[in-house]
């Protein structure tokens, strides 16, 4: 799964490598053509072929053209670039577009560089021997176009920069404009001769084709940085002398390979490949992965396919994970109340062992624990359910609280208990009559009574305000929801069959008070 498939692809031939653990092997190619083709198919049967494969292009075949196209956002954007690049190559499915940013006046239209593969049948037959094995293609991707990433990874921050690699298909030379790709061109490294080509001489000629398309302006400095093997330094040497507006700059391979993250040391690749730019160019496409450059199709749909498995490998890695995790933390917290449970069963035991050590130093019990208990229950029921006096006394002291000049002289208070009134038939009177639980509030409470005797502090001789103290008075014990009131003897007793007698005036001696006697029942 963590293997790539690396295809380095010119006119003639496809040079298959293998990127694993951050080490490029292999080297192996293919000419282009059925017998070639068929050995490609029977390599790929036995070299992982479920594992993602990158096809990094180097054809002569590859156009580029910078257009200017009104700014538009959104969908209408994608649809207008899609349109202007059926117009510029209908006749190939490989296309590419990049927006390189505005123009400064006018209507700042945007700047867009449209590039294609204009001869697909140098790629069709290896993508669909690819399709064919159901091998995860995951994107065709152009030499020149990543060399943009190579600028930025070895930090070439020159305006105006012509980069110089030689590759399986010759010198590319790609013009840089403040970073973005603007040119490109691939020149075979042997003349018709068979001499090597001059660089200093096809660097002139770029650079007089870019003065021509007013990419570059008259007098402006063009920096050529020639990437080559650090043998080869001594002779470019000789064919790259600075001039009035060119600055030669040489990088030698070892140290852009390791730039780009390449184990030059451990490569076990072709001896003829390490004096090239592919393995870097190469090293560069497994690091980074970036989407492809020109546009598959349905040749891409087991890529699609192989990452939607390897994102449900990963899903179901980390629900098991979090599976893990959670079944660990109960076994833990298991493991734990098993521990808690054996302390607190050694403690009980413990307990157990000290309460029959301590009972056994307990002399003989007088009787049982359920008599015991019986009395502890008894003693409960007469604390809280007896009778007592206190509550009926609460109830007359409020009373007189709202009715003052009632003053209490005596009380009487009893509980009302069947059995303690009459002896039971048959019983003698003489005898004592038992007194009746309810007495004691068992199993309920009992009535009570109470006789309350008092007199009215009021002025002698007014006995309507002695009438209404008394009254107000028995209004207000008779709030209580469980007190009956009843009045026995009135402080004037105005009945018909009652003889009304008394004295008036200054001559008695000894002022009376009114007096009255009221019987209070409450009832449970």
């Amino acid at each position: 799964m963590f293997t790539k498939h690396l295809f380095y692809l010119t006119s003639e031939q496809l040079c298959a490598y293998e990127w694993h653990n951050g080490r490029l092997s292999g080297g192996v190619c293919f000419v282009n053509n059925r017998g070639g083709i068929d050995d490609f198919m029977d390599y790929i049967d036995s070299h992982h072929r479920f594992s993602p494969a990158y096809i990094l292009a180097d054809l002569i075949e590859e156009d580029f053209q910078r257009v200017t196209l009104p700014h538009v956002s959104g969908a209408g954007a994608r649809k207008l670039l899609q349109r202007r690049l059926m117009q510029q190559y209908r006749e190939t499915p490989f296309r590419h577009h990049e927006v390189q940013g505005r123009e400064a006046a006018g209507r700042r239209d945007d700047i867009v560089l449209l590039s294609a593969l204009t001869n697909p049948s140098s790629v069709q037959p290896w993508v669909e021997a690819l399709e064919q094995l159901q091998m995860p293609l995951a994107g065709l991707y152009s030499t020149t176009l990543m060399s943009e990433e190579l600028v930025r990874k070895l930090r070439l921050n020159d305006e105006h920069l012509l980069l110089v690699t030689q590759q399986s298909a010759g010198w590319r030379q790609s013009y840089f404009q403040n970073g973005m790709l603007k040119f490109s061109r691939l020149t075979p490294a042997i003349d018709r001769d068979g001499n090597p080509v001059n660089i200093g001489v096809e660097t002139a000629k770029t650079q007089q084709f870019l003065s021509s398309q007013r990419l570059m302006a008259r007098g402006q400095v063009l920096a050529a940085v020639v990437v080559t093997p650090a043998a080869d330094t001594e002779a470019l040497n000789e064919q790259c002398e600075d001039g009035a507006e060119t600055v030669f700059r040489l990088l030698s391979l070892e140290s852009v390979a390791d730039g780009v993250g390449l184990k030059t040391d451990s490569a076990d690749v072709d001896d003829l490949a390490r004096h090239l730019a592919e393995p870097a160019l190469l090293a560069l496409l497994a690091r980074s992965a970036p989407a492809s450059h020109y546009t598959l199709g349905l040749w891409q749909r087991y890529f699609k396919l192989w990452r939607a498995r390897v994102n449900l490998y990963a899903v179901s890695a980390t629900l098991a994970i979090c599976g893990a995790a959670w079944t660990g933390a109960n076994l833990w917290q298991e493991h734990e109340a098993n521990s808690d449970s054996k302390q607190l069963t050694a403690e009980t035991a413990s307990f157990n062992q000290r309460y029959r050590a301590t009972m056994a130093e307990i002399p003989p019990r007088v009787t049982t624990t359920a008599n015991m208990r019986a009395a502890v229950n008894v003693e409960r029921m007469l604390a809280t359910q007896s009778g007592s006096p206190l509550g009926m006394a609460t109830v007359v002291s409020e009373a007189l609280e709202a009715v003052p000049q009632i003053r209490l002289l005596q009380m009487d208070w009893k509980v009302n208990a069947p059995s303690a009134n009459a002896p039971a038939p048959g019983q003698d009177a003489t005898q004592a009559t038992p007194i009746s639980s309810l007495v004691a509030g068992i199993p309920q409470r009992a009535p009570q009574t109470l006789v309350l005797e008092a007199e009215i502090m009021s002025e002698q001789d007014d006995y309507r305000n002695a009438v209404e103290s008394m009254t107000q008075f028995a209004k207000a014990l008779a709030r209580h929801p469980r007190l009956t009131v009843e009045v026995e003897k009135p402080p004037v007793d105005t009945r018909s069959s009652v003889k009304l007698s008394g004295k008036a005036g200054a001559q008695v001696a000894a002022p009376s008070r009114a007096r009255f006697t009221l019987n209070l029942v409450w009832k449970p």
